[in-house]
């Protein structure tokens, strides 16, 4: 059955595809979830007006990750830890508090947009990656400090 996207589904495709699907696949799960339309000459006008309040919206939501990512730029926070001998810290420094301390700095963040590449063991300067949109990252300074 030839169906065309409203949404884009992970492994399928964009919105605005025409694609080929199982019927029961797209009368059970793909149309009853608003994914997509059955493939009428009608509905390609509805997809083309719905395609074009969905680029507007991303494009809100892009201007508005685009704008926290440039005041996130200029943020350095601090995060004091325990330590033990030779300077090795009890435990890491986590997503998490990582999210506390820029909730203190008037940025509340979810922790899962916060991107460790590994987690933080050792005392020091830190670039931490900040996922505010698919589209849009900004980096910060975390300095991790003897308490």
């Amino acid at each position: 059955m030839k169906v065309i996207l409203r949404a884009n589904v992970d492994k399928l495709g964009k919105i605005g595809e025409t694609i080929e699907v199982k019927e029961g696949y797209a009368m059970n799960y793909l149309i009853p979830r608003n994914y997509a339309y059955p493939a009428l000459p009608g509905k390609m006008k509805a997809l083309a007006d719905e395609k074009k309040i969905y680029d507007k919206r991303l494009q809100k939501e892009v201007n508005a990750a685009q704008k926290i990512a440039s005041e996130l730029e200029k943020v350095q926070i601090s995060i004091p830890v325990q330590v033990g001998e030779e300077d090795k810290i009890f435990g890491s420094v986590t997503s998490q508090m990582i999210g506390d301390a820029l909730k203190e700095k008037g940025f509340d963040l979810d922790k899962r947009k916060i991107e460790l590449a590994e987690p933080i063991k050792t005392l020091g300067i830190f670039d931490v990656n900040i996922r505010l949109h698919s589209q849009v990252a900004a980096t910060i300074k975390v300095w991790v400090v003897r308490e």
